[in-house]
């Protein structure tokens, strides 16, 4: 297969311009991007566009949105080596951690990029962005396999894991961190691989498997010291409620009120998941080493171990529109499928 990279457009502030009447920030039509960005001619590889019609603001991401994407990625498979996605960066990692899940067997890089300033502004993040994500898209080892066969994101000289991503910045050009694994690659004045972070499959040929039934019958509880009943009865006493990704302290620990694990028993009880994750940026869930974490464990609730919210609650969806069982769903969830959890 000729080199060919397929950039999908969802909106986001990359593809932005200023409307020189309005002073409005509007989406260019990507089927001029040649124009907006000529240094993509220098490119020795056939870069193709796809705009979504409307575009969305990333804020309004939803399960359906995700499955759009897999489905166009799935339906070009065979047509490209690689695909690019321009995202707002406001939920780019619970998108990239999504499509990490819902395409089993990927061997192609899908590179989700953006800026934190309009493509058309002078001091835009966006150009970079685009050109390094094209060019990582593109690269290929001496076997002809592609050096990246992963769901990423890339901003700002750096690329990271998708699941394994959040966005840390409102500001900063260097949006986003993957605070518990490494950086794929680094770019400076050559492309610097991680080789021992990056996924590669055992053995290259198996089919794409897509996973588009998602459901999203989950919540996100964040602990406090305060927390009260009535707020946690509520949560978890929502109608079709399956499962909640619990935000906990330290190392995982939780209040050893005993109204706190009565709720949560009496959740997990009737078949609710609760996954337990840190609100910590970096370390992982341990529930065996401090009394309030174990008390959790015996309340039936699951070790998140070290994955970021983002790919828990996208883990989550995928593995309920999967399983009509939870117990299955609950023991999934310890189990890493995209390198979304460190191994020990």
């Amino acid at each position: 297969m000729d080199r060919k990279i397929l950039l999908i457009y969802t909106g986001g502030t990359i593809g932005m311009k200023e409307n020189p009447d309005t002073l409005l920030l509007e989406p260019f039509d990507f089927n001029q991007i040649l124009q907006e960005v000529p240094e993509l001619r220098k490119f020795g590889f056939q870069i193709d566009s796809l705009s979504f019609d409307p575009v969305i603001d990333s804020s309004d991401a939803r399960p359906e949105f995700w499955v759009s994407l897999a489905e166009i990625i799935r339906d070009r498979y065979d047509d490209y080596c690689g695909f690019v996605i321009l995202h707002g960066t406001d939920t780019m990692a619970y998108s990239a951690s999504a499509l990490s899940f819902m395409l089993e067997n990927l061997e192609k890089p899908v590179i989700f990029t953006g800026s934190q300033l309009p493509i058309g502004m002078l001091r835009t993040d966006g150009k970079e962005n685009l050109i390094d994500s094209l060019e990582l898209a593109a690269a290929r080892d001496k076997d002809g396999h592609p050096y990246v066969s992963e769901v990423c994101i890339y901003f700002e000289t750096e690329l990271f894991r998708g699941n394994r991503t959040t966005k840390y910045s409102a500001e900063n050009f260097s949006a986003f961190c993957s605070p518990n694994y490494p950086s794929l690659a680094q770019v400076g004045t050559h492309i610097k691989y991680n080789t021992q972070a990056l996924y590669h499959p055992a053995e290259w040929g198996k089919p794409l498997l897509l996973h588009t039934r998602l459901d999203p019958r989950v919540a996100v509880l964040k602990l406090f010291p305060g927390i009260t009943e009535t707020f946690v009865r509520a949560v978890l006493s929502t109608e079709g409620l399956r499962a909640v990704v619990l935000e906990t302290f330290g190392s995982g620990n939780a209040p050893s009120a005993p109204w706190f694990l009565k709720v949560l028993s009496e959740f997990t009880a009737s078949g609710g998941i609760v996954v337990n994750i840190t609100q910590c940026q970096t370390g992982t869930v341990d529930m065996g080493t401090y009394a309030n974490g174990d008390t959790l464990r015996q309340a039936g609730v699951v070790c998140g171990k070290d994955m970021t919210t983002e790919a828990a609650v996208t883990k989550l969806f995928v593995l309920l529109g999967q399983y009509s069982d939870n117990k299955t769903v609950g023991i999934k969830m310890e189990i890493g499928v995209s390198g979304e959890i460190s191994k020990k």
